[in-house]
């Protein structure tokens, strides 16, 4: 009996899977060694994966995600919407994660800051620890 393929817009799985490694690989421009060594894996599981002859678990999806700076969904993209939508996507999820982090900063601030004129320094130094930009390795 043959086995059935999992497919996603005609296109199975493991084959959009690997396309986009690639595609996430070489913007980040990284060597498939490169991206083994970022993400501790053998350089030729790289190369399995993104010719599809392995597939990941769990585990490995995030630490590929991790070494390319990904969201594991980007993984699972279908070519259109990386065509069309990229830009589309990319803004909906930034305008998400500063929505989510205002509202994370006003609970944190309502919770366990007082609005007393005393503590106002205090606020303003958590203001300005909120507001640096995380050290990246070009930094």
């Amino acid at each position: 009996m043959k086995e059935k393929k999992e497919t996603l817009h005609g296109i199975s799985i493991r084959a959009l899977f690997s396309r986009n490694l690639k595609r996430l690989r070489n913007d980040a421009k990284l060597s498939q060694l490169s991206l083994a060594s970022e993400a501790d894996l053998a350089h030729n599981f790289i190369n399995d994966i993104e010719c599809g002859k392995k597939w990941v678990s769990a585990e490995t999806l995030g630490k590929l995600a991790a070494a390319l700076n990904a969201e594991p969904y980007q993984f699972f993209l279908s070519e259109s919407i990386w065509n069309d939508q990229t830009s589309e996507l990319l803004s909906i999820y930034l305008d998400d994660i500063e929505k989510t982090h205002t509202t994370m900063v006003a609970d944190f601030r309502k919770r366990f800051l007082s609005d007393d004129k005393e503590d106002e320094g205090e606020n303003k130094a958590l203001d300005s620890l909120i507001r640096q930009p995380k050290k990246t390795k070009e930094n």
